[in-house]
C-alpha cells in the first residue's frame, strides 16, 4: 500500500511539474495526419467486437444527460456517441464534438446534417486546450481519450474552465492491470485508474460516483466541478 501510495505521490508531482512537458510524446500524431482515412477508422471505433461501442446505448444513459444541457463529446473520432448525445438533450440541447482530427470532425458534419442534428457543432481543439468558451457546457464526455491527452494538466484546466460550476466530466478508460490487462493496452495506456483520477482531482474536480456494472474491460467515473 505505502509503495502503490509513493508511486501515486511521485506521478502527481510530476504531473503538476511538467506543466509543458508531452506525458506519451507522438501519441496523436497519426490522428493529426491529414492523410487519415476515416473510413478505415470507422471500422475500428464502430464494431461490436469493441465494448463501449456495443454498450454505446446504456453508457449514454448512464452519463445522465437531459434535454437542454450543453454537453461536450471529448475526441468524438468518428461521432461514435455524437449523435446519441444529440438526441438525449434534444433541439433546445447543444453538443460540441471536439476533436483535434479535422477529418474526423468533416465526417461528424457530415452524419449529422444527414441526421438533421442542427444542436451538434464541431470544435477543433489542440493538444493543450479543448478550445470551448468558458462556462459553456454542462457535462463533460471523454471516452476512451484520456490516454491521448497529451499534456493532460493543461488540458484539463481549459476543461475547467469550460464546465459551469457544479458541472460533471465522465471519465471512460480502459483497466490496467497488470497480469490480466492485454500486452497492448499496457503499452498503449500510460496509467491506471487511480492515477488518472488524481490528475483529474489535482486539476479541481471530486469524484462523485463511478459505475461499476456496466463495462469489464473499462471504468466508468463521474467527477463534479469544483
Amino acid at each position: 500500500m505505502k509503495t502503490r501510495l509513493a508511486a501515486l505521490f511521485l506521478t502527481l508531482t510530476a504531473f503538476a511539474l511538467a506543466q509543458d512537458a508531452s506525458v506519451k510524446p507522438g501519441i496523436n500524431d497519426k490522428f493529426l495526419d491529414p492523410k487519415l482515412n476515416v473510413e478505415e477508422w470507422t471500422k475500428k471505433f464502430e464494431t461490436e467486437s469493441r465494448e463501449i461501442f456495443h454498450q454505446r446505448e446504456k453508457i449514454v444513459a448512464a452519463a445522465g444527460l437531459k434535454p437542454g444541457m450543453a454537453m461536450a463529446d471529448i475526441g468524438a473520432g468518428t461521432g461514435l456517441f455524437t449523435l446519441h448525445f444529440a438526441q438525449a438533450v434534444g433541439a433546445d440541447g447543444k453538443v460540441f464534438a471536439v476533436e483535434i482530427a479535422k477529418n474526423f470532425l468533416e465526417h461528424i458534419k457530415a452524419r449529422a446534417s444527414k441526421a438533421s442534428a442542427s444542436n451538434v457543432q464541431t470544435i477543433l481543439c489542440t493538444e493543450k486546450s479543448v478550445e470551448l468558451p468558458e462556462a459553456s457546457i454542462d457535462l463533460a464526455f471523454i471516452c476512451d481519450v484520456y490516454h491521448h491527452f497529451e499534456y493532460p494538466q493543461a488540458t484539463l484546466a481549459t476543461l475547467h474552465k469550460a464546465l459551469k460550476p457544479g458541472g460533471e466530466l465522465v471519465l471512460i478508460d480502459f483497466k490496467r492491470i497488470p497480469g490480466q490487462t492485454s500486452d497492448f493496452i499496457m503499452g498503449h495506456v500510460r496509467a491506471g485508474q487511480e492515477v488518472f483520477e488524481a490528475e483529474v482531482i489535482a486539476a479541481g474536480f471530486e469524484k462523485v460516483s463511478e459505475v461499476k456494472d456496466l463495462l469489464k474491460e473499462n471504468y466508468f467515473v463521474k467527477f463534479k466541478r469544483k
